[in-house]
C-alpha cells in the first residue's frame, strides 16, 4: 500500500510538472451526471497571430505525463513544423476521486458522452478561446479505448470532427462492430492518422479496418510499428501524428 501511495504521488508530481502551463478547468456535466476535468494547452505564438484549430484528447492525464505531448507540441510549433494549435486534455478519471476511471464506460460509443462533448465540453472550450473552427480544423485522438472513442465520434459526431488521431485501438470484439458501423456510413470524409503495433495490438482487427476506411475514400495514413500495446509504441509517434494531422503548407495554412 505504501508503495503505490508513493507511486501516485511522484506520478501526481510529474503530471503537475507537465501541465505547468496548461490551465485545468472543471466541468460538471448535465449530460453525464458527474464532474470531468480538463487541461487547456495554449500554443506560444506572436502577439497578433490567431489560432484556429484544435485537438482534443482523450486519456489526457497519460498523454501529458507518460506520452509527455506538450513537449512535443512546443517544439514543432516552435519549428514551425505544423499550425499552432490548442489542444484540450480530457481526464478520465473523477476529479474529486483520481482513483475512479470512468474511462471503460465513456470511451466505447457512450451516447451521453457524446452529448457531452457536444453540448457541454466543445461550446465551452471554444468560447473561451473565441475561435469558431471548422469540423477540418478539429480533430480528436486517443489510444487504446480512447482511440475506439475517436472512431466512435466518428459515427456519432461527424459534423464536429474531421481530423482523427488513432492509437492502437481496442479491442478486436469492439472494432469489427465498429467495421460493420462504418460500412454503412455515409458521413463525410476524414482524414486520419491510423497507428498499430505488431505484437498484442489488435493487428488484424486494426488492419481490416484500415483497409475499409481507405475503400471508402477517407485521407489514411498507416503506420505499423514493431511495438505492442503501450507507450514504446504510442510516445515516439506523437509527432508523426501531429505533423500528419496538423501540417504546415507553404502558404502557411493547413495542409
Amino acid at each position: 500500500m505504501k508503495r503505490s501511495w508513493l507511486w501516485l504521488m511522484l506520478w501526481s508530481s510529474a503530471l503537475a510538472a507537465q501541465a505547468d502551463r496548461a490551465e485545468l478547468f472543471r466541468i460538471d456535466s448535465q449530460a453525464l451526471h458527474y464532474p470531468l476535468q480538463y487541461w487547456l494547452y495554449r500554443p506560444e505564438v506572436p502577439a497578433g497571430d490567431s489560432v484556429q484549430h484544435i485537438l482534443y484528447v482523450s486519456d489526457g492525464a497519460a498523454y501529458l505525463q507518460q506520452g509527455q505531448m506538450m513537449a512535443v507540441l512546443d517544439q514543432l510549433i516552435l519549428k514551425q513544423q505544423i499550425v499552432p494549435l490548442y489542444v484540450v486534455f480530457v481526464d478520465s478519471r473523477d476529479p474529486d476521486q483520481r482513483t475512479l476511471d470512468r474511462r471503460h464506460q465513456q470511451y466505447l460509443c457512450n451516447t451521453r458522452y457524446a452529448a457531452f462533448y457536444r453540448d457541454e465540453l466543445i461550446p465551452k472550450v471554444e468560447a473561451q478561446l473565441g475561435i469558431q473552427p471548422s469540423r477540418a480544423e478539429r480533430g480528436i485522438m486517443g489510444l487504446s479505448f480512447g482511440a475506439t472513442n475517436a472512431l466512435c465520434f466518428g459515427l456519432m459526431l461527424p459534423e464536429y470532427f474531421g481530423l482523427y488521431g488513432l492509437q492502437s485501438p481496442a479491442n478486436s470484439q469492439h472494432l469489427k462492430v465498429l467495421r460493420q458501423e462504418y460500412k454503412k456510413r455515409q458521413g463525410p470524409k476524414m482524414r486520419l492518422f491510423y497507428s498499430v503495433g505488431s505484437r498484442n495490438d489488435n493487428l488484424n482487427a486494426n488492419t481490416a479496418l484500415m483497409k475499409l476506411l481507405q475503400q471508402q475514400g477517407h485521407q489514411l495514413t498507416r503506420v505499423k510499428v514493431e511495438q505492442g500495446h503501450d507507450w514504446r509504441n504510442w510516445q515516439p509517434l506523437l509527432d508523426d501524428l501531429l505533423l500528419d494531422l496538423f501540417p504546415v503548407t507553404d502558404s502557411g495554412n493547413h495542409g
